[in-house]
């Protein structure tokens, strides 16, 4: 029971890996509020996670939505423990096709929505507190047809280091939780068929040097650690769980 007592807010909750740690924070003793756009798989997730949950739908674009949703959070459950601003969204298209329609909402969800949510939840911040902002490990390398989605990740992660140095005077911690190749519903919301999205998952898993993708729990126990008092003395830093998919060469 890591997290006994706690309160812990999660944006893009209802599914892939929001909902892996909403399922382990719940589990690890804490009350949990998520927010989504989806109202329907909100209130299904809220159900499932039981009595010490509860969710707002909502877009992390509209500052008056967030706003919302912290005071609902705060009326419900008191102040915020932990916060992961995990919402985003990846869409890969080539360099010269990319119009500004794609550009502003990508950068508007993945990097002025994780801004914005960090920024209207500090005043329902606990001292001592737990800011976990989600990148990609894509950032790291370059990649064909992801430039607009590796900006803003790689936005997210340089975020996460000028949040910490902003809000270390308030006792409250910033770090960057970086997920390689993930098997998560982002794939099925690209928009191929099923039978091309699972190929796409087993090449990528054949090219990894763990010869496999990372889980959604997998993620949300590396989540865990970061809300917790096991990372106490952790801040401005990044984790990377990536299968090494982005730091070493596969042995062939």
């Amino acid at each position: 029971m890591r997290l006994d007592g706690k309160v812990a807010v999660i944006t893009g909750g209802n599914s892939g890996i929001g909902l892996a740690t909403a399922r382990e924070y719940v589990n690890n003793g804490a009350s949990v509020a998520i927010f989504g756009r989806d109202k329907e798989s909100i209130d299904a997730t809220v159900a499932e996670l039981g009595e010490k949950a509860m969710g707002r739908a909502g877009d992390i674009r509209k500052l008056d939505d967030l706003e919302a949703f912290f005071k609902d959070v705060n009326e419900a459950f008191g102040k915020i423990d932990v916060l992961m601003a995990n919402a985003g969204v990846a869409k890969f298209v080539p360099f010269d096709r990319v119009d500004e329609e794609l550009f502003d909402e990508l950068s508007d969800i993945n990097l002025k929505g994780t801004f914005f949510t960090v920024q209207k939840a500090l005043p329902h911040l606990n001292k001592g507190g737990s800011v976990i902002l989600v990148s990609a490990a894509l950032n790291r390398m370059g990649s064909p047809a992801s430039s607009v989605y590796t900006a803003t990740k790689a936005g997210v992660q340089a975020l996460g280091r000028a949040l910490a140095a902003d809000l270390s005077g308030r006792g409250i911690r910033v770090n960057v939780l970086t997920p390689g190749p993930v098997d998560t519903p982002i794939y099925t919301r690209l928009g191929y068929p099923e039978k091309s999205v699972r190929s796409m998952i087993d090449s990528i898993a054949r090219q990894n040097p763990m010869s496999r993708v990372g889980t959604a729990d997998e993620l949300a126990r590396a989540a865990l650690f970061l809300a917790s008092d096991d990372s106490a003395f952790m801040t401005g830093s990044e984790l990377v769980m990536d299968g090494g998919a982005y730091s070493i060469k596969k042995n062939k």
